[in-house]
């Protein structure tokens, strides 16, 4: 999995209306990381992975990706496909920061959610 580090820089400029986001190289990707100041490390909420942009989903917003046709992140383990729990952004979320800001909240509110129930 390749990264472009000008991608990313794009995408902490389009998050900049969510709060304080950091990225975090990780596996070839990055994880897009919130820090809303009670989680010290940051929550998870996305991760790129070949300059896509995958957000959180969970049992809450899962069908509003399903339903746009937004194919979840997965890759191959022991020659096996693996799927997690983050879905592919609609593609408006890359030139409409209102946009970004809407769908990165579902994916901020997942990894919240889920945060909570470790």
């Amino acid at each position: 999995m390749g990264h472009n580090n000008e991608f990313i820089e794009y995408l902490l400029e389009l998050l900049h209306g969510v709060g304080e986001v950091r990225a975090r190289a990780m596996f070839g990707g990055y994880g897009l990381y919130y820090y809303s100041g009670f989680e010290q490390g940051g929550v998870m909420f996305a991760l790129i992975a070949d300059d896509v942009l995958y957000l959180k989903t969970d049992e809450v917003n899962l069908a509003d990706f399903e339903q746009r046709g937004l194919e979840p992140f997965s890759y191959q383990r022991n020659g096996k496909p693996f799927s997690m729990s983050y879905s592919e952004a609609p593609g408006e979320v890359l030139d409409d920061p209102d946009e970004m800001v809407y769908w990165a909240q579902k994916g901020i509110d997942a990894a919240i959610r889920n945060a909570a129930k470790k």
